[in-house]
């Protein structure tokens, strides 16, 4: 008793920090949702007024299309580098430390560096574009209404994946070695060890990390607005972009409240799923 009581003491100010700085705004964002929000005039409940709304306006739609694109593209370039990067350097024989670190440095670069120096990248006399004319090929218009949105993942999938591999690095450090030599002497290659060894030991981590990315790609919003604004032409016009942009440039506080809750609904439905596979991750 003794032993939980003065647990219970120490966890008691984060549970009231908790408390006021999360959940009391999520209520109160949740309550806001039904009100014309007007610090002048006060606040006048409309129902469902800002639901409804939000549903007929053309930006609701482009948010969430452009929101479901994101993630999409996430998952098609930037979910499958970490792993083969990973498998890749735990196939090494020397220099396999001196790897990790240079997988992991993009990391460790700050945000407004990376947005600096992609920028820069991105420019069409920048780097990538000078190489391309040099060598004969066409430039690209990286922040065109077709190319931004790739853009912005291709530049975020060269920063994240470095975290995401080192994880799974460390998950096939835990597959035993037994197994990998049984496969030696079986005469089995290195595309049969990763086949038939290394995915299947892996598989749960990557399942737990495609849900993490899931849920983190559909609050893009950071990368989006630091390089493009949403735009061109609403091309990179993500969900809570759009709600941003909805509280502190329309100044609709309601309706902001609205969507602010319509996503947190949406990512408890994710976290409850991340849960569940967490549990079966620990069971096995």
């Amino acid at each position: 008793m003794n032993w939980y009581l003065w647990g219970t003491l120490f966890v008691i100010p984060e549970i009231i920090l908790f408390f006021i700085f999360l959940w009391v705004p999520i209520v109160k964002g949740i309550v806001y949702s039904f009100y014309n929000v007007d610090f002048m005039d006060g606040n006048t409940f409309v129902g469902f007024e800002n639901y409804l709304s939000i549903f007929h306006d053309s930006l609701f739609w482009i948010s969430i299309k452009n929101t479901f694109y994101y993630m999409f593209l996430g998952i098609v370039f930037g979910f499958w580098v970490p792993p083969l990067i990973a498998i890749s350097v735990s196939e090494l024989k020397w220099f396999q430390g001196f790897a990790r670190i240079v997988g992991y440095l993009p990391s460790a670069v700050p945000a407004i560096v990376l947005y600096g120096m992609w920028m820069w990248f991105f420019d069409p006399v920048g780097p990538i574009n000078k190489f391309l004319t040099n060598v004969g090929l066409s430039k690209i218009e990286f922040f065109s209404p077709h190319m931004a949105m790739v853009s912005i993942v291709l530049m975020e999938t060269w920063q994240n994946f470095g975290s995401a591999t080192l994880i799974y690095i460390a998950a096939i450090v835990s597959i035993p070695k037994d197994h990998y030599e049984a496969a030696e002497i079986d005469g089995a290659g290195v595309w049969q060890r990763i086949r038939y060894i290394t995915l299947p030991s892996i598989k749960t981590q990557m399942a737990l990390l495609l849900m993490l990315q899931v849920i983190a790609t559909s609050q893009g919003f950071q990368a989006q607005l630091q390089m493009t604004d949403g735009g061109p032409n609403n091309a990179t016009l993500t969900y809570l972009l759009w709600l941003n942009h909805t509280a502190f440039q329309q100044f609709e506080f309601g309706k902001a409240s609205t969507m602010g809750s319509i996503m947190f609904f949406f990512l408890v439905f994710l976290s409850i799923i991340y849960n569940l596979l967490q549990r079966r991750s620990d069971a096995a």
